[in-house]
């Protein structure tokens, strides 16, 4: 899904981004729904965009692994960072640190609850030069209470 994402950003990438992929190529395959999933990646994939806009070095890096139980996924930019007194507000809906008619504010809150909806975690680290977004979704589905009650009750 991240392939298509890139592609379908394929002419903005060809403003001078360069993208450096590491994918893992031994990942196991995980319950989720693929559209929400290409959903995370275009949204990630575009702030990366936009945020490299006036950096010096345009650099993507895109990065997957297995770690402890999840799939990581980590979407990197070389854009000027997310403003420190911004950073306990990125996930917040309609909350933006672009300028105005430029971003709604939802694309992180739309991967944030994506995310949860998947039982994973985002998570960011930002300075200026360098910003990571860390999706992590676990390997195994996790089983639904539900599920566990009924099998207790029979």
């Amino acid at each position: 899904g991240i392939e298509v994402t890139l592609r379908m950003f394929q002419h903005q990438l060809k403003s001078g981004i360069q993208v450096k992929r590491n994918y893992d190529g031994a990942l196991p395959k995980i319950t989720a729904n693929g559209s929400e999933l290409n959903q995370i990646w275009t949204n990630l994939i575009d702030n990366a965009i936009d945020a490299m806009c006036d950096a010096p070095a345009k650099v993507l890096e895109i990065r997957t692994c297995k770690e402890a139980g999840n799939i990581l996924v980590e979407i990197a930019d070389s854009g000027l960072g997310i403003p420190p007194e911004a950073h306990g507000r990125v996930f917040d809906a309609f909350f933006t640190t672009k300028p105005v008619g430029k971003g709604t504010g939802l694309g992180l809150d739309i991967v944030y609850r994506i995310v949860k909806n998947h039982h994973g975690s985002i998570s960011f680290k930002s300075s200026p030069g360098r910003t990571v977004f860390q999706v992590r979704l676990p390997i195994a589905a996790p089983i639904l209470e539900e599920a566990v009650q009924e099998q207790s009750t029979a």
